[in-house]
């Protein structure tokens, strides 16, 4: 299998209905929140393209462009965007969607490192 096609394998994409349990005071996702689902959807995608342990060593950007309203519907995209010797870095972008509209937005996009790592959890060559 090519780079390109590992890449769009493991294209990772999850969708959760944002609660009110998730939402600060102004009834928006917290940022928080946020951070912690996008780590989550950017290790299974690095997992799913390396098929090795893999550990987050940064969060290099991350980008709050709108307030996630509770009430409605989130997706995020995982997908490899720089592949190097030991570590991935993961895009992660999340959308809002309206629960009873067509309406679709991208809200947050942020970017995680990981790195693959031996049993003694030292880098390794990613495959």
């Amino acid at each position: 299998m090519t780079v390109e096609e590992r890449i769009q394998q493991s294209e990772t994409r999850i969708f959760k209905a944002v609660f009110p349990n998730t939402t600060n005071h102004y009834d928006t996702l917290f940022g928080g929140t946020a951070m912690q689902l996008m780590d989550e959807v950017a290790f299974i995608t690095a997992t799913r393209f390396s098929r090795q342990r893999m550990v987050t060593v940064s969060s290099d950007r991350i980008d709050f462009k709108r307030p996630i309203p509770a009430g409605t519907i989130i997706e995020l995209v995982g997908k490899v965007a720089y592949l190097g010797n030991t570590s991935l870095k993961i895009r992660v972008d999340i959308y809002i969607e309206q629960m009873y509209s067509e309406k679709r937005e991208r809200a947050i996009r942020g970017e995680f490192t990981f790195v693959a790592i031996d049993e003694d959890k030292n880098p390794m060559k990613i495959v």
